[in-house]
């Protein structure tokens, strides 16, 4: 466990030397969020954390996390939590949504790290994402990633869409899962054109390039970070890559703030308080989100 842990932070640092350092600065259009606004995540917080747990299966019985969320009726399980993370789909009735949500990287498994390791921008596939500008381009270990389940998700999507009537999906995940949701979100509207979707990610790195996060913006999507998670700085900008825009920071742990923009650098904001991976801290990418830790080992 030790060294795919060791191997996993190799590759934060190699993926983060291109990232330039920030100063920070006051301003930039940061608010405080409202407490009602940090609690209505919690749902979202929980789909993420029960991914990592559900290992594939399509039995919502996963521990703490699908207890919280004991209403929803899953239809759909999959992957192997190595090569291609765990995912689910079903439906929620307390979002009256569709629920989409995939497993982040295990760190302690080589296969789910091949993943993150293969950083070089690609075009989007043709064949998943018909007709999308060929300067859009994301990270190639992701879209590969993402390629593996996403005829699978797509075809649980259509299953709950016709089972519910409805034309809601909500898409979630952490870490590498944060990734894919957003590949996701882009693939599915470009299936179902008829779907509203909203995303929200925890902790999610940089996904593909500033044409990729521009596309992006025309979405319903919040980003979380966690005080100085130094995930969501890599790969480096300099290396190519951006964020789409739609943040929350949670910066304390107790304080939350809106972070408009996409690489917002002020200090309260990702960007802005990671200046760069030495002064980020690994333990911070998992929690914890609303007193909530996500990942594997809290299974």
């Amino acid at each position: 466990m030790l060294f795919f842990t060791l191997l996993f932070l190799a590759q934060v640092l190699v993926s983060a030397l291109a990232a330039p350092v920030v100063t920070e600065r006051a301003g930039g259009g940061v608010t405080a969020a409202l407490a009602s606004a940090v609690s209505s995540f919690t749902p979202y917080i929980q789909f993420a954390r029960a991914a990592y747990c559900t290992n594939g299966a399509s039995v919502w019985n996963c521990g703490a996390a699908c207890k919280a969320i004991s209403d929803f009726q899953i239809y759909a399980g999959g992957g192997d939590g190595a090569a291609t993370p765990s995912w689910f789909v079903g439906w929620s009735p307390s979002l009256n949504s569709i629920v989409v949500a995939h497993e982040g990287t295990d760190p302690t498994n080589f296969l789910s790290l091949v993943n993150d390791i293969d950083w070089v921008p690609n075009k989007m596939d043709q064949a998943y994402f018909k007709g999308i500008s060929s300067a859009i381009q994301v990270h190639g270990g992701f879209q590969d990633t993402f390629k593996r389940s996403a005829s699978s998700i797509l075809a649980a999507v259509k299953k709950v869409m016709a089972a519910k009537s409805s034309s809601k999906v909500t898409l979630v995940g952490h870490s590498l899962g944060g990734a894919l949701a957003l590949l996701d979100t882009i693939y599915l509207k470009i299936q179902i054109p008829s779907i509203t979707t909203k995303t929200v990610t925890l902790g999610g790195p940089r996904a593909g390039n500033p044409a990729f996060a521009a596309y992006l913006n025309s979405f319903d999507l919040t980003r979380i970070t966690h005080r100085q998670d130094p995930i969501p700085i890599v790969p480096g900008r300099l290396m190519g890559f951006a964020h789409p825009q739609g943040m929350r920071l949670d910066a304390s742990g107790n304080s939350w703030y809106n972070c408009p923009g996409s690489d917002n650098t002020d200090g309260r904001c990702s960007t802005g308080a990671v200046a760069n991976i030495f002064v980020g801290d690994i333990f911070d990418h998992l929690g914890s989100y609303n007193n909530l830790f996500v990942g594997s080992i809290h299974c």
